[in-house]
Order: C-alpha cells, then structure tokens, then sequence
C-alpha cells in the first residue's frame, strides 16, 4: 500500500529536488528519489511510540532557546523532510504545517534568556527538551534525541544521533517544528524590540545586530552572558 501524502507536500520540496508534475515529459526519477530516501528516514526503530528531540537557538545572542518533541504515526510520509537547516524558510512552513496536522503528538517548551543567564545554556538546554517531551500528553516508548549526548534526568529509553535530524523523520520533524517556532517568535520580538532586525538574523551575532548592540544597547531578550566580548561598550548603558 503506498504511503499517504499529505496536501501540499507532493511537490518534492527538498532542495535540489525537481517535482514531478505528471506534465508531458517530466521525469519521475527524482520524485522516486526522494520517496526512497524520506521512507528509509522514517525507519526510526521497533518501539510504536518513538518520539523524536531537537533544539534551536543554542548560540544566538538574543531570544529563546527552543526545544520540540514529535511521534509521528508509522507510514507517515513527508516529502521534503529533513533538516531544518536544509530547507528555505517556504518549505519549512509548508513541512510545519504538515507536520502538525499529521503528527499522533507534539510538544514545545521555551528557555528564556534570563533563565540562560542564571544558569547557563546547558542545563537551560537539557530541562526545555525534558518539557517538550512532557508536553506531548503521551509516554513515549523511545526518544530519539539529535547530537552525541542523551538527555540527563528524562527517566525514558532514550539514544542520542549524530545528525539525527538528516537521518530520522522523526527528528528531522522536531527540528522543523521548534525552527519554525522560535523564528516565529524572533519576528514577534523585532517589533516589541525594533533596531535589531531580529526579524532577519534571529538573534544571531550578525555585523547588522553587532552594530546595534554597541548603538542601543542590549534589550530584555538579550543573553547578557552571551555578550561577554562586549561588556565595555554595554557598562555604558548600564552606567547611563
């Protein structure tokens, strides 16, 4: 029985991946290409319920860290799964869509900058995963958690991936959803906190939001512990 696709995702979104439109000519190989390869991610292991973990906005200087958990039901197919990183900012809003009307459960959970600062990206890190899995509403029977280090205190089977999020659909999905989530939450910040165009870097250290920074001044939603480097030009706002 072929898989079931959800609308909108039969396009062969992936990068570099031409779609088969059924036009007069058009090829098939690639869209049988990526049918292969998003089937052999969706492989994930034998447990039913196996929930997949990533996070976003481990580096930036500003807003949240943000963690997702995703179970998605088996014989789900999502052409043009895969990392977030890898896919244009369209594509993962089609694929985020996708995934949350398709998905058995999700869960999402914030790390706020003070939190950060208090405590340190790490541990903040680790306990935003731990909510996201708690928040899917269901006891998963396996985690998949991308990177090289399982998460300390889940109390789940777990098994750490590197570059989980190319290689399993379910963690290539949790890396979509908390992508979208926390740029969604970027661009609601760039209009609480306008002149750091958050909109466009995200909170990242770029030479625009570097500028800024020595300009204005940090914001609430700034790390003051990412910004280290510049603690001369910033005592001066403190002292102003």
């Amino acid at each position: 029985m072929s898989p079931r696709v959800p609308r909108g995702l039969g396009e062969g979104v992936r990068p570099g991946a031409r779609p088969w439109t059924g036009a007069p000519g058009d090829s098939r190989i690639s869209w049988l290409r990526e049918c292969r390869r998003v089937r052999d991610m969706s492989h994930d292991c034998d447990a039913t319920w196996v929930a997949g973990v990533d996070e976003v906005g481990y580096g930036p200087l500003a807003g949240p860290v943000v963690a997702a958990a995703v179970i998605l039901a088996r014989g789900t197919f999502l052409p043009g799964l895969d990392d977030s990183k890898r896919l244009s900012e369209k594509n993962r809003e089609r694929l985020f869509t996708a995934i949350v009307g398709e998905c058995v459960a999700i869960g999402i959970a914030f790390g706020s900058p003070r939190d950060i600062d208090r405590e340190g990206i790490v541990p903040v890190t680790q306990r935003t995963m731990i909510d996201a899995v708690r928040r899917l509403g269901l006891r998963p029977d396996r985690v998949l958690v991308d990177g090289n280090r399982p998460i300390p205190g889940l109390g789940l089977s777990q098994r750490a991936v590197v570059g989980g999020d190319a290689r399993h659909a379910v963690i290539a999905a949790a890396s979509v959803v908390a992508k979208v989530v926390r740029d969604r939450r970027m661009r609601l910040l760039d209009r609480h906190f306008p002149g750091y165009a958050m909109d466009r870097n995200k909170g990242y250290g770029t030479a625009e939001h570097m500028a800024a920074l020595v300009a204005r001044g940090p914001c609430p939603e700034h790390r003051r512990s990412f910004l280290g480097g510049m603690k001369r030009q910033l005592d001066l706002f403190e002292d102003g």
